[in-house]
């Protein structure tokens, strides 16, 4: 009989002990931050901005701020400015392409990583692009299938609103347009809690397939929904489960995440005020070259900050996939044979170095 979606919970954490704790390896927690973040394994009011007296913004005779954002930012030309946001436009789409094909093989070089408890990122990305490019056009026609089916969800309502004429007079019609937006706010939750599920299902139990035998993401998930027609509750359990892990694991990254914040931002905000104080007393004012050096210490900042909150994701990075593996190793043979390889399986182990040459026959 199949392993249930509890008794899982403590084979995934055994292996995360072992994987992560067992010996300890810096660089391999590192590399396991890395694939996690790329893989999107992480996820599963504003302020007004002060700057400190001691820099004074050049302005034209004591001027108004308006007058500041005049020399600062001045008159565009319409044509630029188009073109500068189509510009913006094709690289953020370009940019997105390109980080859901990196996510797409850093998904089985993740698995591989589990699997082998050893990550090796130039040997896996270099192997795993057949499989990596099915799953990275799965991914592709899924996003745009479910941009189409939010924009019918949400496009239709808003038009049948739209000819019946709520919009020109909202007061007259404020109960259907309430009841209207509920309905499609309800419609649309449902179909988004579907896609995330197809999503899990997907890179838990379609991307081993995909490894392991190189069929495509349309024949994996035909067996997969045999599998689940055999054994509904089991899945559904295991659904269910994933949502309650994966809400405590939040909790614990987020109070650890807090924690290491506040004692990052101590240091930080000393270093910032002697910053300030240095550059009053050398008579320095905001200009091209202190905001360039002020973006450039913020984005260092952040970075070294991402990659501390990376490095504490890690256990959580390992868990949930390994979770996904020893659930899935009993309902699929193949992945079962690489999980726990049977004695015929294994082979012949190699001769020592230090052992005498085999005599002539």
């Amino acid at each position: 009989m199949p392993i249930s979606a509890v008794d899982t919970v403590s084979l995934a954490f055994q292996h995360t002990k072992q994987q992560l704790f067992q010996p300890f390896r810096f660089w391999q927690w590192t590399r396991l931050a890395f694939v996690g973040l790329l893989a999107g394994e992480m996820g599963s009011g504003s302020g007004n901005i002060h700057f400190p007296s001691g820099f004074n913004v050049p302005q034209q005779g004591g001027g108004s701020g308006r007058q500041f954002l005049a020399q600062g930012f001045p008159h565009i030309d319409p044509a630029i400015l188009g073109g500068l946001i189509a510009v913006l436009v094709v690289t953020g789409f370009v940019l997105l392409i390109m980080f859901l094909y990196i996510s797409s093989v850093m998904r089985f070089i993740l698995f591989d990583s589990i699997l082998a408890k050893e990550c090796h990122i130039r040997a896996g990305w270099s192997r795993r692009q057949g499989p990596a490019w099915k799953y990275f056009l799965w991914q592709l026609g899924f996003m745009f299938v479910m941009l189409a089916c939010i924009a019918v969800v949400v496009g239709i309502p808003a038009l049948f609103a739209l000819s019946r004429g709520w919009f020109r007079d909202p007061h007259a019609h404020l109960g259907s347009l309430i009841g209207a937006g509920l309905l499609v706010f309800l419609v649309l939750m449902v179909f988004l809690l579907a896609a995330a599920v197809v999503q899990v299902f997907t890179k838990d139990f379609v991307v081993p397939q995909m490894a392991l035998e190189g069929i495509g993401p349309v024949d994996a998930w035909r067996r997969l929904w045999q599998m689940m027609e055999a054994e509904t509750g089991g899945y559904a359990a295991y659904i269910g489960m994933k949502i309650v892990m994966a809400i405590g694991a939040g909790i614990v990254i987020a109070i650890v995440t807090l924690i290491f914040a506040v004692l990052i931002a101590v240091p930080v905000i000393a270093v910032i005020v002697a910053g300030v104080f240095a550059g009053k007393t050398a008579g320095l004012t905001w200009n091209v070259f202190t905001i360039t050096a002020a973006i450039v210490a913020s984005v260092i900042a952040f970075l070294i900050f991402f990659y501390i909150v990376a490095l504490i994701s890690v256990p959580v990075i390992v868990f949930f996939p390994a979770y996904a593996i020893y659930f899935f190793a009993p309902r699929y043979r193949p992945l079962s044979l690489v999980l726990y390889p049977s004695p015929g399986t294994l082979p012949p182990p190699e001769p020592s170095p230090f052992a005498p040459s085999p005599l002539p026959a």
